[in-house]
């Protein structure tokens, strides 16, 4: 497994052992919209609604440990936010990074809290500092901004000095 693929199907025929390929291809195959492997690491772009249920998915095949879900502005590109969630497999020795693209006239997704509870300060720093919503989160309100800042600092075209 250390030769590059780039493209969906040549990562999903090259490493169609890999337990969180073939978990999510046998729980949904329309989920994974792309993939790519380079470096030894495997990213499996998911459709936005089917998030909360992947993340799910590579729990149950082994995948144990939540290490991060960042969020990268594309700006002025649409879909807009790419929100990642860095997953580990201790058992397994192996990571697979989720990505799923979220536009910007409606930043909203919805919260893995459900499946991995470690989520929830992750995604309320996304919310705070990008303003992408996290649907049926527990608590989402500001983390690490002051509660009266107007914007979210991280954001491509937020001002350089803030809003005055």
């Amino acid at each position: 497994m250390t030769e590059s693929a780039r493209d969906k199907d040549s990562v999903l025929e090259a490493h169609a052992e890999n337990r969180a390929i073939a978990s999510l291809l046998a729980a949904n195959p329309d989920a994974v919209t792309d993939a790519t492997y380079d470096r030894n690491e495997l990213t499996l772009t998911i459709a936005k609604d089917q998030i909360r249920a992947a993340c799910k998915t590579v729990q149950t095949a082994g995948y144990n440990f939540l290490e991060d879900v960042t969020c990268v502005d594309w700006y002025p590109s649409e879909p807009r936010f790419q929100v990642t969630y860095h997953i580990l497999s201790h058992s397994l020795k192996e990571r697979v990074r989720l990505i799923a693209f979220v536009d910007s006239v409606d930043p909203t997704i919805d919260s893995i809290t459900q499946v991995w509870p470690s989520a929830n300060f992750y995604e309320r720093e996304v919310w705070d500092l990008f303003g992408v919503r996290f649907h049926e989160h527990p608590s989402l309100r500001r983390i690490m901004m002051p509660e009266e800042w107007k914007g979210h600092p991280l954001r491509k075209d937020y001002p350089v000095e803030g809003y005055r």
